[in-house]
């Protein structure tokens, strides 16, 4: 009888182990599935933030922004010599070139024009040279305009400086793009105080 009893319970014994083991075979299962998916999601926030980043650096940093090329509005000047057919006039005009690129911008020598209702009265040359990375370059030339000594009667004069400038930019030392900038500015020259007294530029 107790054989027969035996006999009896050692299959029922061997069928719950069964149970238990396959049971824990599908939670490891259902745990490595949840493992991989939890990776998987990591791995696409991952690419996604790397492309996010890829972007700005490109359409940020990559880009090549066109150099500022102005002439700054502290210009000191000197007094007219006035002689029988024109007045010479004399200032320090301050050039200012303004690069908002991620690398130097290395531009060649420039002549600067001044004209006088469209006729040239003056000229005066910025050397090679080069404006840092997110900086401004300041360069001081020393500028002699002639004047119709007719013209001297009126209360204010109007100067125009006109200059195309042609240089390089480098970016990240790496990639090099032709860049040129153009310089169009108005300047008003009082006669009666005999100093220039306001700049602007387009």
């Amino acid at each position: 009888m107790a054989e027969k009893n035996q006999e009896q319970y050692h299959p029922t014994a061997a069928n719950g182990y069964t149970r238990n083991a396959d049971a824990e075979s599908l939670d490891a299962k259902e745990a490595l599935r949840k493992k991989r998916i939890k990776w998987a999601a990591y791995i696409a926030a991952f690419v996604v933030f790397q492309t996010i980043v890829i972007l700005v650096f490109v359409m940020v940093v990559m880009k090549v922004r066109t150099p500022k090329f102005r002439i700054g509005d502290n210009i000191v000047s000197q007094p007219l010599t006035s002689g029988s057919q024109s007045s010479n006039m004399s200032f320090i005009a301050p050039i200012r070139i303004k690069n908002n690129n991620f690398g130097p911008y290395k531009y060649d020598a420039t002549l600067v024009n001044f004209t006088y209702e469209g006729a040239q009265v003056g000229q005066a040359l910025i050397p090679k040279s080069k404006a840092n990375f997110m900086g401004t370059k300041k360069v001081d030339v020393d500028v002699s305009v002639s004047l119709p000594g007719t013209e001297l009667n009126s209360g204010v004069l109007k100067l125009n400086s006109q200059a195309r400038m042609n240089g390089k930019s480098e970016i990240m030392l790496i990639f090099k793009k032709k860049k040129a900038t153009n310089m169009n500015c108005t300047m008003e020259f009082d006669v009666s105080a005999k100093k220039i007294t306001s700049v602007e530029c387009k």
